[in-house]
């Protein structure tokens, strides 16, 4: 780690991990040995504008709206001018953002990066309480929020930090300069604060660096998706979640293309945003692609070039379904907040549906057991990865827990083959156990799926005093749909044709809604939780 760090608070590196607790980290491909000062901001916006003009659309909204690199270069400079001269910002203070994926908030977090902060971007859906922990382990400075998300903010603990809305900083930005000198930092200096779902317990702030940024798109974006300035982006999920952050703002910004940044939309919406904007490169959960399926937009999605599914397991039926009905191959990929974005996938003619895919250039993946050594291939263990990016919490005694032997260790069941790619199973504790059956989840999930009565569904272990654990479904049924003993018989005796016998769902429950978290991810905890 440099010593020449550029920031004045230095709050973030004082408590970053010991050095030893940290993955071993690898640089195996020449483009992501990069030089010791770097500013991410100055890489994916300046420099494009260098390599390609100022003029190519840039940011874009559903309304008309549409910012240039230029534009967004001077607004983003904008920003940093008010931070520093007005706001009294210096190199390494947390600057919490809170609003929806539009022009300001990209600006935003360019800005407090060119000034040399950290970025702490937060959900729009958060709550107070939510509110209060991030500041109270983030140490935050300031907050730059919507206005139309604000009272949630001031009803939060912000320890003293100031708020400034978007309206009071677009008064101050009219009378700021276009130029600015970006802060010379350093490759390995924080960037951003990037906190866990935290669906148990307290979150984790993640700690990356510049070069981290610049990693996951030399990586992933480059070698899978490989986004040309043509192209554009369009998805769902918010710049805060680091799967938005990656696909719908540092991977366009990388290769020059244009991002549709969408405030809120459901998956018709999505639909026709991405065949009236002509978008090229789609980003959302595999419950958004299985929706716009159901909706009969199929023809909608056609014009597609990418299309990347992640945030949660991609059943190989959905995959199936979305090739046959129109003609794009879902990217689907594994990644975690501790790593910033996708490590394990596949494209094109490497992918194999049911497969998550291999590791993606520039990482390494391994299947482990308890005691950290490889087992062999098609046996069940611990999915381990180390690359350019890794765990860095700030201040938490779980990094060790994460970080073992110099491996990321995810959470996650997974297998391998003999060709090297992994095949998930389940996170690691939502194995059910069922009369001295390992059951995965996903994969009875997956049974259920192709039942047209099912929307969607999630299958947890519940507790049994004969089998040690239940096996229990909690399904989503189409509107006007009415669950009964015969529909739980009917579903039952169709998962038993696909699947082994002993891992049916002996339990099924019928909700509204499977319960989520900001991120989307399914609540497997909670369904837990619910009485039998």
């Amino acid at each position: 780690m440099s010593p020449a760090t550029a920031h004045v608070d230095t709050f973030c590196r004082d408590h970053l991990p010991p050095t030893d607790a940290w993955p071993e980290m690898a640089f195996t491909l020449p483009e992501l040995h990069y030089p010791d000062r770097l500013n991410c901001a100055v890489e994916l916006l300046d420099a494009v504008i260098d390599r390609l003009g100022p003029d190519r659309p840039c940011l874009l909204t559903p309304d008309g709206t549409e910012w240039s690199y230029g534009e967004l270069q001077k607004r983003a400079n904008r920003v940093a001018n008010v931070l520093t001269t007005r706001l009294g910002l210096v190199p390494g203070n947390r600057v919490l953002l809170r609003g929806p994926n539009n022009p300001w908030l990209a600006a935003c977090w360019m800005g407090v990066v060119k000034a040399g902060g950290v970025v702490v971007a937060t959900m729009p859906l958060l709550r107070p309480a939510e509110l209060s922990t991030v500041a109270e382990i983030a140490q935050i400075n300031l907050a730059l929020c919507d206005e139309r998300f604000v009272t949630d903010l001031q009803r939060a603990d912000l320890r003293g930090a100031p708020i400034v809305t978007d309206r009071a900083l677009a008064q101050l930005t009219e009378a700021a300069a276009d130029e600015f000198a970006a802060v010379d930092t350093a490759a390995d200096d924080v960037v951003l604060l990037a906190f866990t779902s935290g669906t148990t317990g307290r979150p984790k702030a993640t700690m990356h660096f510049h070069r981290d940024v610049l990693a996951i798109a030399d990586t992933f974006s480059a070698h899978l998706v490989k986004p040309t300035p043509d192209d554009v982006f369009i998805g769902t999920p918010p710049l805060a979640f680091t799967f938005g952050l990656g696909g719908l703002l540092v991977f366009p910004l990388r290769a020059g293309s244009a991002t549709l940044l969408l405030e809120k939309a459901t998956p018709d919406e999505l639909a026709d945003a991405i065949e009236r904007h002509h978008a090229t490169v789609c980003f959302t959960a595999p419950t958004a692609y299985r929706a716009m399926l159901r909706a009969g937009r199929a023809d909608s999605l056609r014009g597609l070039r990418r299309a990347v599914s992640a945030g949660e397991h991609l059943p190989e039926s959905t995959w199936r379904d979305f090739y046959e009905q129109t003609g794009v191959k879902l990217i689907d990929g594994i990644g975690s907040t501790e790593m910033l974005h996708v490590f394990v996938s596949a494209a094109d003619d490497d992918i194999r549906p049911g497969a998550t895919g291999k590791a993606v250039p520039g990482y390494q993946a391994a299947i482990l057991d308890d005691d950290g050594k490889p087992v062999p291939s098609g046996t069940p263990g611990r999915l381990a990865v180390k690359g350019p990016t890794g765990c860095r919490y700030l201040a938490d005694s779980r990094q060790g827990a994460y970080v073992q032997q110099g491996w990321n260790f995810t959470g996650d069941t997974f297998m391998a083959d003999e060709d090297g790619y992994f095949y998930y199973l389940a996170r690691k504790d939502d194995m059910i156990i069922s009369s001295g059956y390992n059951i995965a989840g996903p994969e009875v999930e997956e049974a259920l799926a192709g039942h047209p009565a099912v929307v969607e569904c999630c299958v947890v272990g519940v507790p049994d005093e004969e089998r040690g654990q239940l096996v229990k479904a909690f399904v989503v049924l189409p509107e006007g749909v009415i669950g009964s003993p015969l529909l739980v018989a009917e579903l039952q005796e169709f998962a038993k044709r696909t699947i082994a016998p002993y891992k049916y769902p002996r339990a099924i429950e019928f909700i509204d809604a499977l319960p989520r978290t900001s991120t989307g991810k399914v609540q497997r905890y909670v369904l837990r939780q619910v009485p039998t």
